[in-house]
């Protein structure tokens, strides 16, 4: 999988999602990525030459699949991940897909149109994801963000807070929720807040693993007790 490099939450929840899972390893390879913004210095950081090679260093490790576990797609639009896909493709021979895409065959395949919104992020790049999801069909009914743009924080928001963030996005009673950031230490409370709301929560993180698995031929069922996503969605 490629992480930002100030990813450090990342790595111990994708090892603790697989920790019963035998037969399936995950590798990791990282490129700098140290804050979120609209800057050009910021946006500079998802430039595709330093993401290629990172993936190149994960196809020495002869992986079925490549997955870019950021997303950058929610304010630079889904075809920068489309086009890093199809890059990755044609330099490895791996197939590849990210986060961002994975939540939208997740929203295509259950049909969600209108979602909630949790993130850390500005309110510049907050209001950028929502215009790119509505871009694509996805409209975000009701949102909450915290205002952090340092990529290292992400890992310091305290899971109180984000369950706060939730539970008030989930009063408008949309579809489903998107957690939106992969830094943040939220994929191992969306079991518990599914029971609590009754409404899937879809988590970056999590929806990475869940294409990976299905992208190297492992049924996503393997895991069990993170959401709904990994029991509903084979």
């Amino acid at each position: 999988m490629l992480t930002p490099s100030s990813n450090t939450s990342l790595e111990p929840l994708c090892c603790a999602m697989l920790s019963a899972v035998r037969h399936v390893s995950v590798h990791f390879s990282r490129f700098r990525v140290t804050q979120i913004a609209l800057s050009d210095e910021a946006l500079r950081q998802f430039d595709l030459q330093p993401m290629l090679h990172a993936a190149s260093l994960l196809a020495d490790a002869r992986v079925n699949a490549i997955r870019w576990n950021g997303t950058s797609a929610g304010w630079l639009g889904f075809e920068q991940d489309r086009a890093l896909c199809r890059a990755i493709k044609d330099s490895t021979g791996i197939a590849a897909s990210t986060s961002v895409l994975a939540l939208e065959e997740i929203f295509r395949s259950t049909a969600v149109t209108r979602f909630g919104l949790v993130s850390p992020y500005l309110d510049e790049v907050q209001k950028k994801v929502v215009a790119t999801f509505a871009l694509e069909g996805f409209d975000c009914i009701d949102e909450r963000h915290l205002g952090i743009s340092e990529n290292f924080a992400f890992s310091e928001v305290s899971a109180d807070m984000l369950a706060d963030m939730v539970r008030a996005v989930a009063a408008s009673r949309p579809q489903a929720i998107m957690i939106f950031c992969t830094n943040l230490k939220s994929a191992q409370l969306v079991e518990q807040l599914e029971q609590e709301i009754g409404i899937a929560i879809y988590d970056t993180t999590s929806a990475a693993m869940w294409s990976a698995l299905r992208l190297a031929g492992v049924r996503p069922g393997v895991i069990q007790g993170w959401g709904r996503l990994f029991r509903e969605l084979p």
